[in-house]
């Protein structure tokens, strides 16, 4: 077992090197070695050199692939540090998030997906054009899916791995955070989202099987199960600063655990998660993240076939009944181990322990990671589909392939220096709890998203007037509770915020559920007092019009821009005006810019055009929802009983 001192200079936060020997030094290696060879192995493998090659992996990945995928996308870094972190401070409650959401996911796989398949579509924004018309929807939705991507996804994991780096080597924060989008940006800008998920299937299994031993390991040094039970409740950090002999004149509440530590549902009023939140303001917010959030889409609609996106969802909800035990119980069992260090109440002992004066829970995770695991043992989804497809497309609408696939690279890295920038307001906001600083974001800006997309899957009548002012009203609420927050500061148990109870004595989850229903009004009203979509543009963008054969008139037609230069044949036809059509002898590029297009996917040499014909099979074969019957009874009764195990567990732990 490791061990580690904490220094007694108050200069510094604490610095604990714990990687210092051979193993773990050639564990690491291998495991980023791995990491990057599956992403190059995956450049090879796909077409990346097209935007359904780079965004959609090929539309050829099978169930496991998705399954890992999806989970992978949903649980990084910031999960391990946030759930954990959650936990230390406030129990079990937090687990609820995770097994909310393997319902949602079903939800995702049985009723969203098949109606974004046969659209045929790329994006959500994509979609929503096409089920709404006109621009400014699809422009919106662009927008702010990419500030939720900064804020609460790209910066929250770079910050949360750097702690992981900071407690294991003793590096600075911003250094920690370099070092990974090294890695990162390796196969991420090189092989698109084939690399991803690809990658994310093997560091699913590294990271559930890590897991799993750090698991026994804290359960083993705690006493086990029911000595957990008995021990947090005892878990009291020290009130004295170490460079002060006064006392602090700390209220109880704000160093003991909480009476209601175990219960996973807890008073709808005083408790930290109360239950109608946990319940119905989770799902919401679960709408847009499981069922219209680009990340998870994407991976969806990369699949073989619709029993294979409804396995994998399957999968990734089974795979979702872990975190609990894998992040949550190890989160309190660093609180038993660690009480002064992971539940600090002193700011001037947090700021010495972790950087921070808020508080320090979350370094409960890698405080397991590096004082547990044993030598040997320790070891950026991107959003540039939205940027390239969505908004650079927009403006520069005769962008070739080529120009799409280099603005998508480019992109990747503009978003990760304003996430860098972004990471010294998650460090502080929520009191210190990753975890908190994420849902409580998300409850402001998401729930008019998944309004409207909930209502234009399953409502004709919604237009696109009704979606466009019911999002920017949604926003406009969200917004005025989420800069009132950061305004005011959510401050800490000891230095309470003095945000006005009308901006922010709502707590974030409810709040969630009065944004999402009164986006919903706003949608109806304004939909009903508006002209209403024909149904010749609706044929398989709406559930109950998912399986017609009808012929679909899009509404997100718009005109081509005419080529500069006509074939000869329709010179002489005298179709275009007559110019000789003339050919160059094309040049033969440097071997260095040939390695690097073809390092980037870049591929500069013209291929022969696919015939309308073959441009049509292959769009049966994208929007096709039929499924073999066997193998979807197989996959219907194995979600009956992921649902009843997840029930049972609620139950037991109410």
């Amino acid at each position: 077992m490791k061990t580690s001192a904490i220094p007694t200079s108050t200069a510094s936060p604490v610095q604990t090197v714990a990687i210092n020997n051979a193993a773990d030094i050639s564990v690491i290696v291998l495991y980023f070695v791995l990491v990057i060879g599956v992403g190059l192995w995956s450049m090879c493998r796909t077409n990346r050199a097209t935007v359904g090659g780079y965004f959609l992996a090929g539309r050829n990945m099978r169930w496991y692939t998705v399954g890992a995928s999806l989970f992978a996308s949903n649980i990084g870094s910031g999960h391990f540090v946030g759930l954990a972190g959650t936990g230390a401070a406030n129990g079990l409650a937090v687990g609820g998030f995770e097994w909310n959401a393997l319902f949602v996911v079903l939800l995702l796989g049985w009723l969203f997906v098949p109606v974004y398949l046969t659209a045929g579509v790329i994006t959500m924004p994509q979609y929503l054009m096409k089920r709404f018309g006109g621009n400014r929807i699809r422009f919106y939705l662009s927008l702010i899916s990419l500030f939720l991507y900064i804020f609460t996804k790209i910066s929250v994991d770079m910050f949360s791995g750097a702690v992981f780096i900071q407690q294991a080597l003793g590096w600075n924060i911003y250094v920690a955070v370099i070092a990974l989008l090294i890695i990162t940006c390796i196969y991420t800008v090189t092989g698109g989202l084939a690399a991803l998920m690809y990658t994310d299937t093997v560091q699913t299994f590294v990271i559930i099987a890590g897991a799993f031993v750090l698991m026994g390991y804290s359960f083993h040094e705690v006493g086990g199960y029911q000595t957990l039970f008995t021990k947090y409740k005892e878990a009291v950090p020290s009130l004295h600063d170490s460079t002060n002999p006064l006392s602090y004149n700390i209220s109880d509440k704000c160093y003991l655990p909480r009476a209601d530590s175990y219960n996973l549902l807890r008073d709808a009023v005083s408790g930290d998660l109360p239950w109608p939140g946990l319940i119905f303001g989770i799902t919401i917010v679960g709408v847009w993240f499981w069922c219209s959030d680009q990340v998870i889409i994407q991976r969806c609609l990369a699949a073989k076939n619709l029993t294979h996106v409804k396995a994998g969802c399957v999968l990734c909800g089974y795979i979702k009944l872990l975190p609990m035990y894998l992040m949550v119980l190890p989160g309190m069992i660093s609180r038993v181990l660690y009480p002064n260090e992971v539940a600090c109440i002193v700011p001037e002992e947090c700021e010495r322990i972790c950087g921070t004066s808020v508080g320090c829970s979350n370094i409960a995770y890698p405080k397991l990671v590096v004082a547990l695991m044993p030598n040997g043992a320790m070891t950026v989804s991107c959003s540039s589909t939205l940027f390239t497809m969505d908004i650079w497309a927009r403006f520069r609408k005769g962008a070739s392939n080529k120009e799409l696939m280099i603005v998508g690279r480019v992109w990747i890295l503009c978003i990760v220096a304003i996430s860098i920038a972004w990471i010294p307001v998650v460090q502080a906001a929520q009191s210190g709890q990753l975890f908190d600083y994420i849902q409580s974001v998300t409850s402001y800006l998401a729930p008019p998203i998944g309004a409207v997309v909930l209502l234009g899957v399953f409502v004709k009548r919604v237009n696109e007037p009704g979606a466009f002012w019911g999002l920017i009203g949604g926003l406009a609420m969200g917004l005025c509770r989420m800069i009132a927050e950061f305004t005011y500061g959510t401050g800490s148990c000891i230095f309470p915020s003095s945000c006005p109870f009308i901006f922010c004595g709502i707590h974030y989850l409810h709040f969630a559920i009065i944004l999402f229903t009164c986006t919903c009004v706003l949608v109806l009203i304004i939909s009903f007092c508006t002209p209403s979509i024909e149904e010749k543009h609706l044929h398989r963008l709406v559930y109950s019009l998912r399986y017609s054969q009808e012929k679909r008139i899009d509404l997100d037609i718009v005109d081509k821009v005419k080529p500069k230069i006509q074939t000869q044949e329709e010179a002489e036809n005298g179709t275009i005006d007559k110019h000789p059509v003339t050919t160059e002898p094309r040049q033969r590029k440097h071997l260095f810019i040939r390695c690097l297009s073809w390092f980037c996917g870049i591929n500069s040499e013209s291929g022969p055009e696919p015939t309308e014909e073959e441009k049509a099979e292959a769009m049966r074969k994208m929007t096709d929802i039929s499924e073999n019957r066997i193998w979807s009874t197989v996959v219907n009764i194995n979600a009956i009983l992921m649902m009843c195990v997840a029930l049972f567990l609620w139950g037991f732990y109410a």
